[in-house]
Formats: structure tokens, sequence, C-alpha cells
């Protein structure tokens, strides 16, 4: 991954390279999104291992009192929503950061016209 990296920036670098700024501006896109698409899958792996392991010590050591599906579900919740957050959100438009600096980037041009 970091030979890849290294390769990206030197070609970026290049002069009269003008397509460099716009690819690198992509593979900074893609990048940031493989990750945040491996960080779920590490969380999900996470979760099934966890709760896995509760729900076995649950069942042999208190089977008339079980109590597994607790942080299952609670920790389920939080999952779902980085499922949304990862998938889901980036098909409608610009996060909520490159939102927020979209505006604050206007607000300033207003600013700076009075």
């Amino acid at each position: 991954m970091v030979m890849a990296e290294k390769m990206t920036d030197e070609t970026e670098a290049k002069p009269g390279n003008e397509a460099a700024p716009a690819r690198g501006a992509a593979y900074a896109a893609a990048k940031k999104r493989a990750e945040a698409k491996l960080g779920f899958y590490i969380h999900l792996a996470v979760y099934a291992l966890v709760n896995a392991i509760l729900a076995a010590v649950d069942i042999l050591n208190s089977p008339q009192d079980l109590w597994f599906y607790w942080p299952l579900g609670g920790w389920g919740l939080g999952l779902l929503l980085h499922f949304v957050l990862v998938f889901m959100r980036p098909l409608k438009g610009p996060g909520l950061k490159e939102s927020m600096i979209k505006a604050e980037l206007e607000e300033m041009q207003r600013e700076a016209k009075k």
C-alpha cells in the first residue's frame, strides 16, 4: 500500500501533468471510501466474534437467565448506524464535513464582499 502511494505521488509531481490533480483527488476519495468500508468489515467481524463468545458464556453459565441479547441488540444498533454511514450516505451527495466546509466558504465570501 505504501509503495502504491509513493508511486502515485511521484507521477502527480511531474510538471505538465494536468490530469494529476484530478487523479490525485479521485485516488484520495477512493482511498477514504475503501478505508471506511474496511473499518466497517472489521467492526462486523469483532461484533460477531465478541457476541458469539458472550452468548456461549451466557448459555453455558446461566441458561435460565439469558442476558446476551442486550449487548447483541445495543451493539447491533451501532453496527447498523455504521453500515448506513459507510454504504448509504456517500450515495446521497457530499458528506456532512464537505457540506459544512462549503457553507463556511460561502459565508466567508459574503463577509469579504461587505
